[in-house]
């Protein structure tokens, strides 16, 4: 009786250890079984690793949300790999993903946190303000009020006293939202990304275009309303640089636009366009308005460094946003007629 309950046992652990031999077998081996059993793009999963959770519970965690077949499997895979150490945090996972391909996934770095905010080329610091305030990040009127309070922020250059406007730069910014949004964490970023993207490789060209920083600023801001075709924007700045230098009123309507609330408002828009006491009115008063009209992308501040030697004074476009340049004045208004453009 005794040999045979040792040849039983014997035979139990042989069959147990053949079944985990031939476990590690199929997990090194398989290739898209976990898949066999559904879709063939099945969609990818979030799944959250707890801090502190253990290799083994994780397998019922992924069992129960349909990662892997059975939590046998996955004890199986961490018996063949006994470092398993994975990352707290969100992974992306998918069902069609083999045991150790989860297991890698587990270990990597975990999904960022991070929320993508996307600041549009031309818009506004009050625009920016609007967006971030719509997400809920900030109370409306903070973004706004941190990128005028120049003192707290340093660049390579004298900023300008009255605030950032056109020197925080347009683009997709991922930013953390843990611990709560700080604005100026963000108008950091933007002014280092001007400094990184314009100021540094193209500062010794700006020497040499005998226009300050803050005035080709300032034109490109224009640049990015007025011509939606960077290659042509350098023709212009041509136009408007020979009229600021010949004296004329640039009469750039998108600078009469600047402080409406909304920036589409037509009604408000034609009253800016009759008085004759705002600053910004570029049909009455000649020069550049005192600001930037909003945030230039790198096409429009190098177009306004290299204006296009040219023989137009006047331009305009047409309904389908076609650029046509003119000599004079009479051209210019056999223009407008032409395209009805009033």
């Amino acid at each position: 009786m005794k040999a045979k309950r040792i040849a039983l046992i014997l035979g139990i652990v042989v069959v147990v250890g053949g079944l985990l031999g031939a476990g590690a077998l199929w997990l090194r081996l398989r290739a898209g079984a976990q898949g066999a059993r559904g879709p063939a793009a099945a969609p990818e999963l979030v799944f959250e690793v707890k801090k502190g959770a253990t290799g083994k519970a994780l397998g019922a965690e992924l069992h129960a949300q349909g990662l892997i077949e059975s939590p046998l499997y996955w004890r199986v895979y961490l018996r063949e790999h006994p470092g398993f150490s994975p990352k707290a945090g969100k992974h992306a996972l998918s069902p069609r993903m083999t045991i150790p391909e989860i297991g890698k996934a587990l270990e990597a770095a975990p999904i960022s946190e991070d929320e993508p905010f996307v600041m549009i080329e031309g818009w506004r610091l009050r625009d920016t303000d609007e967006a971030l305030a719509a997400k809920g990040w900030i109370k409306p009127g903070a973004y706004l009020a941190a990128a005028k309070d120049v003192k707290r922020f340093k660049a390579p250059f004298p900023l300008p006293a009255r605030g950032l406007e056109g020197y925080l730069y347009p683009e997709t910014y991922r930013v953390s939202l843990e611990g709560g949004f700080k604005p100026e964490a963000l108008i950091e970023r933007q002014l280092g990304t001007f400094v990184e993207r314009f100021y540094q490789p193209h500062n010794d060209e700006l020497k040499k275009t005998g226009r300050s920083l803050d005035e080709i600023v300032i034109m490109a801001s224009m640049l990015e309303r007025e011509e939606p075709v960077p290659k042509q924007r350098m023709t212009v700045a041509g136009i408007l640089w020979k009229r600021i230098d010949k004296g004329f009123a640039l009469g750039v309507d998108a600078t009469s636009r600047y402080e409406l609330a909304d920036w589409n408002n037509r009604t408000e828009f034609l009253k800016k366009l009759r008085d004759k006491s705002d600053p910004y009115n570029t049909r009455e008063r000649v020069g550049l308005p005192p600001s930037p009209i909003g945030a230039p992308t790198v096409d429009s501040l190098t177009a306004a460094m290299r204006p296009e030697k040219n023989e137009f004074l006047y331009y305009l476009h047409d309904s389908n946003k076609v650029l046509h340049p003119s000599r004079n004045a009479a051209e210019h208004e056999a223009l407008r007629d032409k395209y009805n453009v009033h």
